[in-house]
């Protein structure tokens, strides 16, 4: 048996069973001044997500924070994923197309670009003008609503990438995504123990040293709440419910660590984070999507976690 037999997405598999997340290949940016061909407009643009998905949480959450919703629509897939992809239901928390009437996000995909060939993947914006998708380079996006859209932010909206803290935002951001971000995916998708055990180890020295900074300051960069936060924090919730059990980063829970588990707390109860989790998307789309690691398709009941009590980080 070769490792892309095992692999759950055998073209994303190397040949030492490794994960590699592929590259996101539409990847056009929305601009305050309009120069790259997609102008700042209210009502323009559509986003659409996953509540399931931790990429596609982050920028839930930005447009939240900066009280974009009015300036850029969004909608809900089915959490649960087949083989054609994530689809447009009504259900609970999810719903049809608004904007396209499309039953599939691949239909967005394949009229953008006719030879697309990549997982189509959330989130994506579209652009009802042109009609077509501007991007799927998720991790642009929310630095792109921080900074190109600040004429329709709310009044009193936070600076999610202050300038004088983008450079250690950065480099934290890409040790936190390499490590923990990707990782539990890098050891949930493993295709040979020994790349569970390297993503796995790695996973966990890395949120030891979060932990260990978490531990003098109340966030991950400066003293409010930043882009670094929200990259780690959908990870961070996830973590328990099926991080631990269906990706096998069961070393620690996050309820073990006295300091990440208050940290995501603390975030959890501050306007913007806490509502925009849907557990239930969460569990479902994990446990019944991912046929490789849990071809029967039980949900697990658990874990029973309070996100409510007080996290005494002040």
């Amino acid at each position: 048996m070769t490792t892309t037999d095992v692999a759950q997405f055998p073209a994303e598999t190397n040949t030492k069973g490794e994960f590699v997340r592929q590259q996101y290949s539409i990847r056009d940016r929305i601009t305050a001044d309009g120069s790259s061909g997609y102008a700042v407009e209210p009502g323009r643009y559509h986003l659409y997500v996953s509540l399931a998905c931790p990429w596609a949480h982050r920028s839930v959450i930005v447009r939240s924070l900066l009280g974009l919703e009015d300036a850029i629509s969004m909608s809900v897939v089915d959490p649960v994923r087949d083989e054609r992809g994530w689809a447009f239901r009504d259900g609970p928390g999810y719903s049809k197309d608004p904007v396209n009437g499309f039953a599939f996000l691949s239909e967005a995909y394949l009229i953008t670009d006719p030879g697309y060939t990549g997982r189509y993947t959330v989130p994506c914006i579209w652009d009802r003008q042109q009609k077509r998708l501007v991007s799927n380079n998720y991790p642009d996006f929310t630095i792109n609503f921080e900074t190109e859209w600040t004429a329709l932010h709310k009044p009193g909206a936070p600076d999610l990438y202050p300038v004088e803290l983008r450079d250690e935002i950065d480099a934290v951001n890409a040790m936190v995504y390499e490590d923990v971000n990707n990782g539990v995916y890098k050891s949930g998708f493993a295709a040979t123990q020994e790349a569970y055990e390297t993503a796995v180890d790695a996973l966990f020295a890395r949120l030891d040293w979060i932990e260990a900074r978490l531990a003098r300051h109340r966030f991950l960069v400066g003293s409010n709440i930043t882009e670094a936060d929200i990259r780690l924090f959908t990870t961070l919730v996830r973590f328990d419910a099926v991080y631990h059990g269906h990706f096998k980063c069961n070393i620690r829970r996050l309820i073990d660590y006295p300091n990440l588990w208050g940290y995501a707390r603390d975030l959890y109860q501050h306007p913007g984070f806490g509502e925009t989790v849907n557990f239930d998307h969460i569990k479902r789309h994990y446990y019944m999507t991912h046929d490789a690691l849990n071809p029967t398709h039980i949900v697990p009941k658990g874990p029973m976690i309070d996100w409510n009590t007080p996290h005494g980080r002040g």
